[in-house]
């Protein structure tokens, strides 16, 4: 049975930094693509971005470039993703997955950027 936990969120003030991860089960992590999505207040799902298999892929949302990062462990089975220089924009609900439309994803974590 396919297990996402995402963890790190939290409150922090604009300009600001959070690492979230997600931990992995049930599946064969290190043959998966993971990605990271969500859910803006009162909004649909949105992508932010994802990693290939070995680490080596990596894509992100145009408005998150060069702020966020995201990296894998596979001895661990866990993605990460760090992201800083956060705006107000960026307060979401965030899910891991392993389909890039969010459909199979975890609990997820919020983030709120707010002074």
């Amino acid at each position: 049975q396919v297990q996402l936990v995402e963890s790190g969120g939290g409150l922090v003030q604009p300009g600001g930094s959070l690492r979230l991860s997600c931990a992995a089960s049930g599946f064969t992590f290190s043959s998966n693509w993971i990605y990271w999505v969500r859910q803006p207040p009162g909004k649909g799902l949105e992508w932010v971005a994802d990693i290939g298999p070995t680490g080596g892929s990596k894509r992100y949302k145009d408005s998150v470039k060069g702020r966020f990062t995201i990296s894998r462990d596979n001895a661990k089975n866990t993605v990460y993703l760090q992201m800083n220089s956060l705006k107000p924009d960026d307060t979401a609900l965030y899910y891991c997955a392993t389909t890039p439309d969010g459909t199979n994803r975890g609990q997820g974590t919020q983030v709120t950027v707010s002074s």
